[in-house]
C-alpha cells in the first residue's frame, strides 16, 4: 500500500512540477513574443484555466505527500518526505501570498479595461513564479530521492 502512495505522490507532484516549469520556460516566454492584445488574452485565459486547477493540484500533492509522512514515518527518506512537505507548504503560501492576487486580477483583464501597468504585474508575477518553480522542483527531488 505504501508502494502505491509513494508512486501515485510521485507522479502527481512530478505532472505538477512539469505544468508550471513549463508555464515558466515555455508558454509565457512563446506568450511574450506575442502583440501586446494576444500576449495579455493568452495570461487572461491561462490564468482563468490553471488558476481553477492548480490550487486542487497543489493541494492534492501536500495531502499525499503528508499521507506518505505518516504511514512511512518508520521507513527509510521519511524525512525526506516531511522536509519536502513543507518546501510544498511553503509553495503553497507563495502563491496565496504573492501570485494569487495578481493572477485574480489578470484573468479578468480584456484589452479594453486592462490597467497601464498590466505587464509590470506579469513580470513581478513571473519572478514569484519563477521562485515557486525552485521550490517545487525542489520538493520534487526530495520526493524522487525518498524513493531511493
Amino acid at each position: 500500500m505504501l508502494d502505491a502512495l509513494e508512486i501515485l505522490t510521485t507522479v502527481l507532484v512530478g505532472l505538477m512540477v512539469g505544468v508550471e516549469f513549463s508555464v515558466a520556460f515555455v508558454m509565457n516566454p512563446i506568450f511574450n513574443a506575442l502583440p501586446d492584445d494576444s500576449n495579455q488574452r493568452a495570461r487572461s485565459h491561462g490564468g482563468r484555466m490553471l488558476g481553477a486547477v492548480m490550487p486542487v493540484w497543489y493541494i492534492g500533492s501536500l495531502l499525499l505527500v503528508v499521507i506518505w509522512a505518516v504511514a512511512g514515518w518508520h521507513h527509510p527518506g521519511a524525512g525526506l518526505v516531511v522536509t519536502s512537505g513543507a518546501l510544498l507548504v511553503l509553495s503553497v503560501v507563495m502563491s496565496l501570498l504573492l501570485l494569487v492576487p495578481i493572477n485574480n486580477r489578470g484573468k479578468t483583464w480584456t484589452a479594453e479595461n486592462r490597467p497601464d501597468d498590466w505587464k509590470e504585474q506579469m513580470n513581478r508575477w513571473d519572478r514569484y513564479h519563477y521562485a515557486r518553480v525552485a521550490v517545487i522542483v525542489a520538493a520534487f527531488t526530495l520526493i524522487v530521492t525518498a524513493l531511493t
